[in-house]
């Protein structure tokens, strides 16, 4: 038997689906909520490396909905409404635009 160390954060039943196939593992609660917060930015750049390795759609749509599932609890811990998040997403993209150009920025140079 082997032990991999892990410390991070994981998803609700995780534990339980360790414990049913027989394993055993350590889990500590995170009440401190600057830890909680941490420990998802860390699980934003994750799942979003999980994400950026896909390959077709299927697995795209799962790494999606993991990241949008931490996103979430981000947003919750924030105290952020839907209602806050489409504002936010509107004023970003008049102010930045989106990617429908398809621009890539090679390189720039100030005067």
């Amino acid at each position: 038997m082997s032990r991999v160390e892990f410390n991070k954060l994981i998803r609700d039943r995780i534990k339980d689906k360790i414990e049913k196939a027989g394993d055993t593992c350590e889990v500590v609660v995170l009440e401190d909520d600057e830890r909680f917060r941490e420990a998802l930015l860390l699980k934003v750049v994750e799942e979003a490396e999980e994400l950026r390795q896909t390959k077709n759609r299927e697995d795209f749509l799962s790494e999606y909905a993991d990241l949008m599932a931490v996103l979430d609890e981000l947003c919750s811990l924030y105290a952020l409404s839907d209602a806050d998040i489409k504002l936010s997403l509107v004023e970003n993209m008049e102010k930045k635009g989106g990617f429908k150009s398809r621009h890539f920025l090679c390189w720039s140079e100030s005067k």
